[in-house]
């Protein structure tokens, strides 16, 4: 159990929280403070319950109670009884199907990167080429072909006002 604690503890530590890819959107910074929150309460919970549990004082208990015979009771049900452990087995199914999620995650993840470096290429771009007034028509025809070509059929088709006027 404690291997397991461990090893989680150090992939969450591994994690950068404060990645802008945990920010982008509210509602995924709500899931990964929730996520973050329940983590910090599994660990306090592991935390505590780590070592087995002190044994109950049942001699301090007669002590403060009336009916000494209830406590004896209590007393004799606690040392006969031997409950078995609660182990919790990860179904092959449930495993599955979040190791589906993380290859997705993984995917996406890897999209998103191709996103944001081609978004930055972007930026790079079209500052290195800003617009002003110092610009040439045949400048800005060489830069932005699309609207260039976009502009010469709207010019051969006579559409003069067609992004001015409403139809």
């Amino acid at each position: 159990m404690n291997s397991a604690i461990r090893r989680s503890a150090q992939r969450l530590s591994s994690v950068d929280w404060s990645s802008p890819v945990f920010k982008g959107d509210h509602e995924l910074s709500a899931l990964v403070a929730g996520f973050r929150a329940w983590t910090a309460q599994a660990d306090t919970m592991a935390e505590k319950f780590a070592a087995p549990p002190t044994p109950i004082d049942f001699a301090s208990a007669k002590k403060s109670v009336r009916d000494v015979a209830l406590v004896e009771g209590l007393e004799k049900m606690y040392n006969s009884s031997s409950p078995p452990a609660l182990t919790y087995e990860w179904s092959k199914d449930d495993q599955a199907k979040k190791s589906q999620l993380i290859e997705d995650a993984k995917a996406g993840l890897a999209f998103t990167q191709e996103m944001i470096e081609d978004t930055q290429e972007e930026i790079v771009y079209l500052r290195l080429n800003k617009t002003t007034r110092d610009m040439s028509t045949s400048d800005m025809k060489e830069i932005y072909p699309d609207i260039a070509e976009e502009v010469e059929k709207e010019i051969e088709n006579r559409e003069w006002f067609k992004d001015t006027l409403s139809k």
